[in-house]
C-alpha cells in the first residue's frame, strides 16, 4: 500500500484499486487519507466509482496487526470487489487545519523544555500535556503566546528524514513524548525538523513552513495532577 499522504501531504486526491473490503473497513492500493494516530484525527472524505456512484469515508483507522489502512463507509455502502478502480477525494480543508495545527502543537513544545505526558489536536485546536516534575516553570499565557507568533512569523522550512531505531535509543533527548516510546525496533523512523527550532519523531502530516500554521492563542492552562500542566491552543482565526 502507497501512502501518499508522506511522500505529499499536499496531495488532494488519487486513482486507487480495492485490495480488500470487509466489515474492518476499505483497503485500497494507494491512499491519500492519514489514518488515526499520534492525537492527529483520521481524515475523512469521498469515495467514487467510475460509474459516479460515491459515499463518504466517515473516518481513516490502522490495523492493529497488519498495518493496513482502512477507509470506514457508510454502513449501507456495498462490498467492494477486488480490483474495483475507485477515486478517493479529501475533506481538505478539514485536513489542511490538521497539517495547521499539527505543527502548531510542534511549535508549543518547542517553547515549553518539558516532557510531553499526552496531547491531541481537532481542526479548531489542540492540547499538549507536559510533566513539569521538579522544574521550576511558570508558564504564561502572554509569554507563550508571543513565542508562537514569533515562530510563526519566522517562517522557518520543515524537513523530513528517517533514522533507525537503534540510532534514535542513542539519542533519547530527541524523544519529546513520554506516554509513547516510538517503535525503536523498525529500521527507519520517521523525524520531522522545524529548522533552527524542533526535531523529534512524528508520523503526522505537517505543512512546509511555520508561517503557513497561521495565528495561535493559548485558550487554557491547566493543572492536571501534581506534576502535570495542560497547555491548550486554537487558530486565532
Amino acid at each position: 500500500m502507497a501512502e501518499l499522504f508522506y511522500s505529499d501531504p499536499y496531495l488532494r486526491s488519487c486513482e486507487a484499486q480495492v485490495l480488500r473490503h470487509d466489515e474492518a473497513g476499505l483497503v485500497l492500493a494507494d491512499t491519500v487519507c492519514y489514518p488515526v494516530g499520534g492525537g492527529q484525527p483520521g481524515d475523512t472524505g469521498t469515495l467514487r466509482l467510475a460509474d459516479g456512484r460515491s459515499w463518504p469515508v466517515l473516518d481513516t483507522r490502522r490495523d492493529r496487526e497488519t498495518r493496513e489502512i482502512l477507509h470506514q463507509l457508510p454502513a449501507d455502502a456495498p462490498r467492494l470487489a477486488p480490483g474495483t478502480a475507485v477515486s478517493l477525494t479529501l475533506d481538505w480543508e478539514r485536513r489542511h487545519r490538521h497539517m495547521r495545527m499539527h505543527t502548531g502543537l510542534h511549535l508549543l513544545g518547542s517553547l515549553i523544555k518539558a516532557g510531553v505526558t499526552g496531547g491531541n489536536l481537532t481542526d479548531r485546536g489542540g492540547r499538549l500535556d507536559f510533566d513539569l516534575g521538579g522544574l521550576d516553570l511558570a508558564l504564561a499565557a502572554d509569554a507563550l503566546n508571543a513565542g508562537l507568533e514569533r515562530l510563526v512569523a519566522a517562517d522557518a522550512p520543515l524537513h523530513v528524514s528517517h533514522i533507525s531505531g537503534a540510532e534514535l535509543a542513542a539519542r533519547p533527548e530527541l524523544i519529546r513524548t513520554m506516554s509513547v516510546t516510538p517503535p525503536l525496533h523498525l529500521p527507519q523512523i520517521r523525524l520531522v525538523e522545524i529548522e533552527g527550532v524542533d526535531l523529534q519523531p512524528c508520523g503526522g502530516t505537517h505543512v512546509a513552513r511555520t508561517g503557513e500554521v497561521g495565528a495561535l492563542r493559548v485558550s487554557r492552562i491547566e493543572n492536571k495532577g501534581s506534576h502535570n500542566k495542560r497547555v491548550a491552543v486554537t487558530f486565532a482565526d
